[in-house]
């Protein structure tokens, strides 16, 4: 994540280079690009804000335990 908010930072300063030069074309990929990084960024937010593991309990036995293999001889 440190290095796409280094890179977004970065198309921040081409974006305001491209717009002096006059460069449309390139202002355009660079708002393009930004946008891309600025939708990752916040899905790595979202990504980083959920908890890292999921609790999936303890399986229950009980209805199980009481049987024994004779149960199942005929």
């Amino acid at each position: 994540m440190p290095r796409l908010q280094e890179i977004h930072s970065n198309l921040l300063d081409r974006l305001q280079e491209a717009k002096d030069q006059g460069w449309l074309g390139e202002v355009a990929a660079i708002e393009t690009t930004m946008a891309a990084a600025a939708q990752k960024l916040e899905a790595m937010r979202d990504r980083a804000a959920q908890p890292p593991t999921v609790h999936l309990g303890m399986p229950d036995f009980r209805r199980d335990a009481g049987r024994s293999s004779a149960e199942y001889e005929d």
